[in-house]
């Protein structure tokens, strides 16, 4: 990866500008035309100087309206082009950005949960947005447009080299104190960009966690103290800013200054000349008009190479996403269509931290159409057998087989249609009731979502709400209770008809009276297909098949539920102290 900062990575560009090659005729066309611009441009000033010495001096007049209309052609010329260049150049880079967001994002949906448990949210959100947008600057006021300049500052040059050379090095006679300038503003501002990126990701984060979570904040009446954090946090947002707002003031007025100075200097000279008759007035004319035309793309360059430093450090943060090699790896591509539901774990390693190990050599069968359920304590390691089979993490040894098939050899798409997950914490997004079913799967039709909602029991509580299957439950389901919500989920899983399911603490957090619905909705969902559940209570687990008591990753009992009673165990100490609650 390139060094952050650097003004000019040309490895880092040539990345960049490798995403424009699906619409290589538009940026030809946006480069051919920024050329010319930077051609006919100078052309206007020459003209004038034409029309003050041979038609306005000698009182020409058919000759100044041939040049006046010929000026005017050439104007018309020039915003017509300008028009195209900066539509096109916009065009291009909203187009790219567009492409490069959506890779992003692809990358994003495609990591480990293990990514997001070190990564903020805001920070992705930064990359996938503002980061992004950036980068588009590189195409519409980057890139093109320091090519343009440059080139338009080489031909002004020439032209006034060609009309009068002792006269241009009187009117460059400030530019090596501009380069310096120039210099000094550009390194005086780079650390500054790099330091504002920091600082609005830092800003997403924080404003994202605590208006997710400002419910523990008000709870604990911790409102002032978070404000002052967030204080903080916007002054160093703010200061970084400044930084570069101050490089600025003092850059700006510098050039105009250098500009009048070379004015000047162009003045006193060609005024002895032309008094002197070694200079013609046009030329003086052109000159005037050439150092105007000379001194703004120079002011400009260095905002423009900022541009591009920004484009490049933002491009740079994107990347590093883009390169990440936290996706669940794909080693083989084998499809499935249905498959039984037979599960098996064999001597099952695994970690989130290295050699912290969470599962230590689990091993565990279910037959198809069985139910699993998993007990344990707070870190035995149930949740980590239900994130392996759906492969959000990857374990270390051993193997996990469906069907007797290798899960790391099935593609992870195919894998996790068969399994379908109902969790404690239901997330729903800020859409209808019916969306948050089908994820928006416009194969899923409204007759099934309803056929659905009616096996497990939810269709009379949606047709309460307002718009029924239509009502928007506004983010996370505010509008919904958590029994609600959890139904909703229950929905969502049936219509998917899963092969395997698994139930993570899906009644924990709910009143008796919606456990009954929710019981009954366990009930259809678990009938004739293989289901993981995982309960703290462990009076709704009695029915399970099998039962497997967890204690720091690794099997400490396993039988029925009567067959656990017997044993007079782990698992009846903790059955005896539920009940006596």
């Amino acid at each position: 990866m390139s060094v952050v900062g650097k003004a000019l990575d040309l490895p880092l560009l040539w990345r960049i500008l490798g995403y424009s090659r699906p619409y290589k005729l538009r940026f030809n066309l946006t480069l051919s035309l920024t050329l010319a611009l930077a051609v006919i441009g100078p052309l206007r000033p020459y003209i004038v100087k034409i029309t003050v010495d041979d038609y306005i001096m000698n009182s020409n007049y058919q000759g100044l309206l041939n040049m006046t209309l010929l000026m005017a052609a050439l104007i018309f010329i020039e915003a017509i082009f300008q028009f195209i260049q900066v539509y096109s150049a916009n065009w291009l880079g909203q187009t790219i950005i567009k492409d490069l967001r959506l890779k992003t994002y692809n990358k994003i949906i495609g990591f480990k949960l293990k990514y997001f448990d070190k990564t903020p949210i805001g920070t992705l959100v930064t990359r996938t947005v503002s980061d992004i947008e950036t980068i588009a600057e590189i195409f519409s006021s980057g890139i093109l447009i320091i090519i343009g300049d440059l080139l338009k500052i080489i031909v002004v040059i020439g032209w006034m080299i060609y009309l009068d050379w002792q006269l241009t090095i009187a009117s460059l006679i400030s530019l090596p104190l501009l380069i310096v300038a120039t210099n000094i503003f550009k390194n005086a501002i780079k650390s500054s960009f790099q330091d504002v990126r920091t600082q609005i990701s830092n800003l997403n984060s924080f404003v994202q966690e605590h208006v997710t979570g400002m419910n523990i904040v008000q709870i604990f009446n911790r409102e002032e103290e978070e404000a002052k954090k967030f204080h903080k946090i916007n002054a160093l947002h703010r200061d970084a800013n400044i930084r570069s707002i101050w490089a600025y003031s003092i850059f700006f007025p510098v050039v105009e200054l250098l500009s009048a100075l070379s004015l000047a200097m162009m003045i006193w000279w060609g005024t002895n000349g032309v008094l002197s008759g070694q200079i013609q007035f046009g030329d003086l004319t052109a000159f005037i008009l050439y150092i105007h035309m000379l001194y703004r793309p120079i002011r400009q360059l260095a905002d423009r190479f900022n541009t591009l430093q920004m484009g490049m450090v933002s491009s740079e943060r994107v990347f590093k996403v883009l390169d990440d090699e936290s996706q669940i790896t794909q080693a083989g591509n084998e499809s499935i269509s249905r498959i039984r539901g037979d599960i098996s774990f064999k001597d099952v390693w695994f970690a989130y931290n290295e050699e912290n190990w969470v599962l230590k050599g689990l091993s565990l069968e279910v037959k198809s159409g069985e139910s699993l359920a998993l007990v344990g304590a707070t870190g035995a390691g149930k949740t980590s057998v239900i994130n392996l089979l759906s492969r959000f993490y990857e374990f270390s040894k051993g193997s996990i087989e469906l069907d007797g098939k290798d899960i790391r050899n099935i593609n992870t798409s195919d894998l996790r249609k068969q399994v379908g997950v109902v969790l404690q914490d239901v997330f729903l997004f800020s859409d209808t009731v019916h969306n948050n079913i089908t994820i928006n799967n416009n194969e899923i039709t409204r007759e099934q979502v309803i056929e659905a909602a009616k096996a497990v029991g939810a269709h009379d509580f949606i047709l309460k709400l307002p718009g029924g299957y239509d009502h928007n439950v506004r983010e996370r389901g505010a509008m919904l209770s958590a029994g609600q919500r959890q139904l909703i989920s229950f929905i969502r899983a049936y219509v998917y008809n899963p092969a395997i399911l698994i139930l993570d603490e899906a009644t924990s957090s709910i009143d008796t009276e919606s456990e009954e619905i929710i019981q009954h909705a366990i009930g259809k969902l678990t009938e004739k297909r293989t289901s993981i559940i995982i309960a703290h209570r462990l009076a709704t687990i009695q029915k399970a098949t099998n039962i497997l008591v967890l204690d720091n990753g690794k099997v400490v009992e396993r039988g029925s539920h009567s067959a656990l009673l017997a044993q007079n165990g782990v698992y009846k100490n903790l059955f005896e102290l539920q009940i006596a609650e």
